[in-house]
């Protein structure tokens, strides 16, 4: 073989060497492609296998969502019903409770004021029976006093009855009984027998008028006891001179001459005290008003 044969030989083994190397990566990448195409094709099997399962799921799911909301509704409008029926029933024994509360809460109020009433009478008569019971005992109290004061005017009117006596006048009458003091004076009026006025003259002070007459004090012996009077009676002056305490000192006065008395038993250097005795019958003063 030539050195042009050997020339051609090499390149022709060139050239199907060069052509065989892109026909095998071109069957590479083919079946590269085919493998790929392949898992795509298995991988969209796949995931459209899951698809479907997960719609069926859903599927089954909404339907079970729906039956159970319908199961919902449906056990929502027999609890709406039964609550509808049990809230009429527990409002009408709620407003009956009502009503029986508020008739229990009057009852008790009325009973509370009747209480507090009641409470407030009680003290009230208690401390009218307290003041009662006070009266009665200052009443006892006044009436043990009282008997004691009867007891002891009594006595004293019995002492004094016994110590009035009776004495003949300066004009020589028998005269009733006289009094020597204020408290004989009185039991001399509560006889009733004459009209008794008591007096004081002070020397040297106009007279004084005494019952229907005048009488003025003139003279005064303290240590001897003796007084002198002028007596203005019936437009007349009488003088009665040198008289003693104790001592009636008697005249006639009046149109109808009646007898008059005057009794002195208190004397002190200027000042005489006694009492003026008229028959009842005499004319009595006229009270200025």
């Amino acid at each position: 073989m030539s050195l042009l044969d050997d020339r051609e030989e090499g390149a022709t083994h060139h050239e199907g060497h060069g052509a065989q190397a892109p026909a095998t990566w071109l069957a590479i990448v083919a079946v590269l492609a085919l493998m790929v195409a392949i898992g795509g094709i298995a991988w969209s099997f796949t995931l459209q296998a899951r698809l479907a399962t997960a719609e069926s799921k859903l599927d089954a799911a909404a339907r079970q969502n729906l039956a159970l909301s319908q199961k919902i509704d449906d056990t929502n409008e027999r609890m709406k019903a039964q609550g509808d029926a049990l809230a009429q029933s527990v409002g009408l024994t709620q407003q009956q409770l009502q009503d029986k509360s508020n008739e229990l809460v009057a009852e008790q109020r009325r009973a509370l004021i009747t209480t507090a009433r009641l409470a407030r009478e009680q003290r009230a008569t208690e401390a009218q029976v307290g003041a009662v019971q006070s009266d009665v005992s200052n009443v006892k109290t006044d009436v043990g006093g009282v008997k004691t004061d009867v007891a002891n005017t009594q006595a004293d009117l019995a002492a004094t009855k016994t110590q009035l006596t009776r004495a003949i006048g300066d004009a020589g009458v028998m005269s009733g009984l006289i009094a020597k003091n204020h408290s004989e004076l009185v039991e001399l009026e509560h006889q009733g027998d004459r009209n008794y006025y008591e007096f004081t003259l002070t020397k040297g002070a106009p007279a004084k008028n005494v019952g229907t007459i005048k009488i003025k004090l003139r003279k005064v012996d303290a240590k001897r006891s003796k007084f002198t009077l002028i007596v203005s009676s019936d437009d007349r002056n009488i003088e009665k001179r040198d008289r003693n305490i104790d001592e009636p000192i008697q005249f006639y006065s009046g149109k109808t001459p009646q007898l008059f008395e005057i009794v002195v038993n208190e004397m002190t250097k200027k000042t005489v005290t006694g009492y003026l005795s008229t028959p009842k019958s005499a004319p009595q003063p006229i009270t200025v008003p």
